[in-house]
């Protein structure tokens, strides 16, 4: 069906473009009757005012966008956490994803193409390039290189991985191989500091042969995976940097013979929804993704609103979840 257009409004109500237009943006100078006959018009063709339009008229979309690299189960509970935050509001959500195969600075590429007529601000999940070239506001969520004067949200990666790691030396693993994450964010590379750290103050000696880099990619975790536990010593227990990762794990151990906890412990980082929905509920460290995206988007509206921040980073706790997949090794 064609795009009912202003025109088409105005045709139908036998009056002006601008007379629609007037009644559009709440301007004074039409008649009550006229108005209550643009209304119905409206409102029995369906019409809609394009973003565009709508920006190039009041310099205001009501929109912000949520940028991600990917739609995966991390980006899904972010997403879900902004759109609970602008419940009720007079704001709208566009979740965006435009990365390219290179993954180059895909953040600056879709701000210039969606700021100033699709959104007013942007939330920007895990960017690698914090240097917004757009004049909107912008609130980061796990930036790549930590906060660097960019309004930032992010979890305590390095109390989580001290919080992981301990759980498994508490039950008795000596032995515990560690499946990191991506080398250049720094989330990642502190939950492989928060191993490393929780190791040397349990006087366990950090073991490189335990280590291995999945890369948070499904495909090379597994390769990573299966070469850990097909070695000659194979680790008790093992902490993966994230949740998918982790479950990759679950998959291989399965795939090699070892059975979940009895023969090998798995913990994850992240508590996304897929980690109680395997055989083995998945023991983790909970970040509260959906807070991350809430806390984005109030520090966001404060921005739109010409406000200012008490505090340009906010990191929030985490919490270990204990489910079935740890126990003592045997």
């Amino acid at each position: 069906m064609p795009r009912v257009t202003i025109t088409d409004v105005a045709r139908e109500a036998g009056v002006s473009v601008a007379t629609v237009s007037k009644v559009l943006n709440g301007r004074d100078g039409v008649a009550a009757s006229t108005l209550l006959r643009v209304q119905g018009v409206i409102a029995r063709l369906g019409y809609e005012s394009s973003l565009v339009a709508t920006s190039l008229r009041s310099r205001r979309t009501n929109v912000i966008g949520c940028l991600v690299a990917d739609f995966e189960p991390f980006s899904a509970e972010i997403l879900k956490g902004v759109g609970t935050a602008l419940h009720g509001s007079d704001l709208e959500l566009l979740a965006y994803s435009a990365r390219r195969a290179d993954g180059s600075e895909w953040e600056n590429r879709s701000l210039r193409r969606l700021s100033g007529t699709l959104i007013d601000g942007a939330i920007l999940v895990t960017p690698t390039v914090l240097a917004a070239p757009v004049d909107i506001p912008v609130v980061v969520i796990d930036p790549h290189t930590g906060p660097e004067g960019t309004p930032a949200v992010e979890s305590d990666s390095l109390e989580g991985a001290l919080t992981a790691t301990r759980h498994l030396l508490d039950l008795g693993h000596t032995r515990i191989g560690f499946l990191a994450g991506r080398p250049d964010l720094r989330s990642a590379q502190l939950r492989e500091q928060g191993y490393r750290d929780a190791l040397a103050a349990a006087g366990v000696p950090f073991d490189p042969s335990l280590i291995r880099i999945g890369h948070y990619e499904d495909e090379l975790a597994k390769e990573a995976v299966r070469e850990l536990l097909t070695q000659p010593e194979p680790p008790t227990a093992v902490f993966a940097a994230n949740d998918r990762s982790a479950l990759v794990t679950l998959e291989v151990a399965h795939e090699v013979g070892l059975r979940v906890p009895d023969d090998l412990s798995i913990i994850g980082f992240d508590d996304i929804p897929e980690s109680t929905r395997v055989a083995v509920p998945l023991t983790t460290v909970r970040q509260h993704i959906q807070r991350l995206g809430a806390v984005a988007t109030e520090m966001l509206r404060t921005l739109l609103d010409g406000g200012t921040l008490e505090t340009s980073h906010v990191q929030l706790p985490t919490e270990l979840v204990v489910r079935a997949s740890t126990a003592p090794p045997r």
